[in-house]
């Protein structure tokens, strides 16, 4: 079977073996089009690479999809229900765990409901894939791209600073039907996150203590969100939405991270009170930041100042909490707080 013809079967073979599990053959070769005994070879092609099994006989073949599934689908944004093509097209396709499945039904909702309320688009494409090891999925619009769309809401031009203002939680362009909390809980339900859009791209790694990338771009128009979770993850939704409350047992989402790293650049580091102004906005919004200083090797005593003496004394009820810090940034933030710099 030629690797393209495989490739494009594997997108619909899934919902396929689910409906017509005894004439699978007759329908591979309605829709590819190809003769009746081309399609049963391919269909051993398809069982020996693991899309389907047979549970039949030589004579009486009935098909089954096997470990790896896919559902590939595209819907117009006017009018689109996020909820209906999970429940009617993809959910039913798949074999995963309770807890697996909860969490793919909130990041599928979430980021499906992104492009129908954000993306100013007119279509969305959607593909949900399921390994022996993984659950995939890609949601792309076709609409103006999300940091176009915060540059328009928020007035931030660069795609680093976007990332760094969407990896703080509680941003949203439409504050009256949105609380900021979609995309952000997605990441952390994780293992791996792309963002794509107006030819930026930034990667949220969970094995990496959960800090963001940039990345080769995928996307020329458009916002692409692709997400990745193990099939043994051991989060929970619930513990997840606990776990950024301040004592972990509720749900108000009081307690954020600040990746210093997306601030800097190769000629650019943290030195600048503007800088730190910029890592500290919108940040009184919360009870407590953790301001992570991973890949951050020094910082300049203006940065140190007001962040951790000025912002501090004026905003007592947010909590900032240095994480990561190389010896010489813990010993300048040290000096700032005991007021000896």
């Amino acid at each position: 079977m030629p690797r393209a013809t495989l490739n494009a079967a594997t997108a619909w073979i899934t919902e396929e073996a689910l409906r017509h599990p005894r004439t699978l053959a007759e329908r591979l070769a309605a829709r590819l089009p190809t003769s009746r005994r081309s399609a049963h070879q391919w269909l051993r092609r398809l069982v020996e690479a693991g899309w389907l099994v047979n549970e039949g006989t030589p004579r009486r073949p009935q098909h089954a999809p096997g470990l790896l599934r896919q559902v590939v689908r595209r819907y117009p944004l006017a009018g689109l229900d996020e909820h209906a093509p999970w429940s009617r097209d993809f959910a039913p396709c798949f074999a995963l765990p309770p807890a697996l499945a909860r969490i793919a039904q909130h990041a599928f909702t979430e980021l499906v409901n992104n492009a129908i309320d954000h993306s100013e688009g007119t279509s969305v494409a959607v593909s949900l894939r399921q390994t022996p090891s993984h659950l995939q999925l890609l949601v792309s619009d076709d609409g103006c791209g999300l940091f176009q769309r915060i540059g328009q809401c928020f007035g931030i031009d660069d795609p680093a600073v976007a990332t760094l203002e969407l990896s703080k939680g509680k941003l949203t362009s439409q504050p009256e039907r949105h609380s900021g909390r979609g995309l952000f809980f997605t990441a952390q339900l994780a293992d791996v996150l792309d963002i794509h859009a107006n030819r930026q791209a930034f990667q949220r790694r969970a094995w990496d203590g959960g800090r963001w990338h940039a990345t080769r771009a995928a996307a020329e128009c458009g916002t692409s969100v692709f997400v990745g979770i193990a099939l043994d993850t051991p989060r929970r939704v619930d513990e997840v939405l606990r776990g950024h409350s301040l004592d972990g047992a509720g749900y108000a989402f009081e307690r954020t991270r600040v990746p210093l790293a997306l601030l800097t650049a190769a000629h650019t580091g943290l030195e600048s009170r503007a800088q730190a102004k910029r890592a500290a906005e919108r940040l009184t919004r919360f009870r407590r930041a953790e301001i992570d200083f991973a890949g951050v090797g020094e910082v300049g005593h203006g940065f140190a100042d007001e962040l951790f003496r000025v912002f501090t004394r004026a905003h007592p009820g947010t909590e900032l909490v240095p994480v990561n810090m190389a010896p010489p940034v813990a010993a300048l933030v040290d000096s700032v707080r005991c007021g000896t710099a």
